[in-house]
């Protein structure tokens, strides 16, 4: 039995302890819900794209679209010390805001100030009738759990701000790359690094709940499939993970799309899996976009899909990649005309 063969076999059990079946198109739940799904091809051809929105560095890049139909960018900016914002009406021409935010007011930022830690991969988010902004810091130890993020409000109702910190005492996060997912009743839900949730109360002041991981359904043992960073997240022998770092979430119809990082091919990679539950467990992942890891999607003016992407054919500067997101959470390549 060469490699491949064993990894299959192990899937295979693996899915039967989980109760369900394999096939070479992927599994379905034992209770007829969510197929899992693969890469699709139209993938392989993402190179020409992309589209380039400006010519500065840039990692991270998150964009939403505002309530005067303006789309507002930011990201892991040059120095790596605060959050910019720019604008555009058309994902075109951008123009950056008269705005920095640096952090350091909120007692739980001290440490992070003391030892000069960056500040990483914000992002921006419009709900409730005004701006969000996320926002993490590493501390470069062994145990990731010494990071934190945090979640800024507008006050104004305005991108510029000025903003407060929702949580000025205490993390909400106890690692990086923090997202927000609001669902269709309007509960909102802070997200984190891994896969990491917790639910926010009904104005955003504050957490609801402790947070919880979530996990699929079938691990993916495949090394190829794994950054070395996962062991020490996760665990050495732990494979029922997302990604490792970048975590996204959003909802299609009645089905939760679960996206992160991780490495497929030699690529930093956006993977990608589903559930009819937000808390999962979700199906198997599956590599939806190479070279899309620590992306986010966002929907355009006339309601079409866009991710965001930083690496493979425009590294380390802001891109977006026009893409299908399917009933059934199928990320594919879009065809633009």
């Amino acid at each position: 039995m060469n490699r491949r063969e064993a990894l299959k076999v192990g899937c295979g059990a693996a899915l039967a302890a989980a109760g369900l079946g394999w096939s070479g198109a992927g599994h379905e739940s034992a209770g007829g819900g969510v197929v899992s799904l693969q890469m699709s091809e139209s993938m392989r051809r993402l190179d020409k794209a992309v589209r380039l929105l400006f010519d500065e560095y840039m990692r991270d890049p998150s964009i939403c679209l505002g309530p005067d139909e303006t789309y507002y960018l930011t990201g892991t900016t040059a120095g790596q010390n605060c959050i910019r914002l720019w604008k555009s009406k058309d994902l075109a021409a951008w123009e950056r805001l008269d705005f920095e935010w640096r952090y350091g007011d909120s007692p739980w930022h001290r440490k992070y100030q003391a030892a000069g830690r960056p500040l990483w991969a914000p992002e921006v988010h419009y709900k409730k009738g005004t701006f969000w902004l996320t926002y993490s810091m590493p501390t470069y130890t062994d145990d990731f759990k010494d990071s934190g993020s945090g979640l800024l409000r507008s006050v104004t109702g305005r991108p510029e701000g000025p903003y407060v910190d929702v949580s000025p005492e205490e993390r909400l996060g106890d690692e990086i790359d923090a997202s927000l997912f609001e669902d269709d009743d309007g509960t909102v839900y802070f997200v984190w690094h891994c896969g990491k949730i917790r639910r926010m109360k009904p104005d955003l002041s504050g957490p609801a709940e402790p947070g919880r991981k979530l996990r699929i359904a079938v691990p993916d043992p495949d090394p190829t499939h794994h950054s070395d960073l996962c062991a020490k997240i996760h665990g050495p022998n732990s494979f029922d993970h997302i990604g490792y770092e970048g975590v996204f979430l959003l909802k299609i119809a009645d089905t939760y799309v679960l996206t992160a990082s991780d490495h497929w091919d030699g690529k930093y990679t956006c993977w990608a899996a589903t559930s009819k539950n937000i808390y999962g467990p979700y199906s198997a992942r599956y590599p939806a976009i190479p070279y899309g890891g620590h992306n986010m999607f966002f929907q355009d003016t006339a309601g079409k899909w866009w991710s965001t992407i930083f690496n493979g054919p425009v590294f380390e500067k802001p891109g977006i990649l026009p893409v299908t997101i399917e009933a059934s959470g199928r990320i594919a390549l879009r065809e633009e005309v």
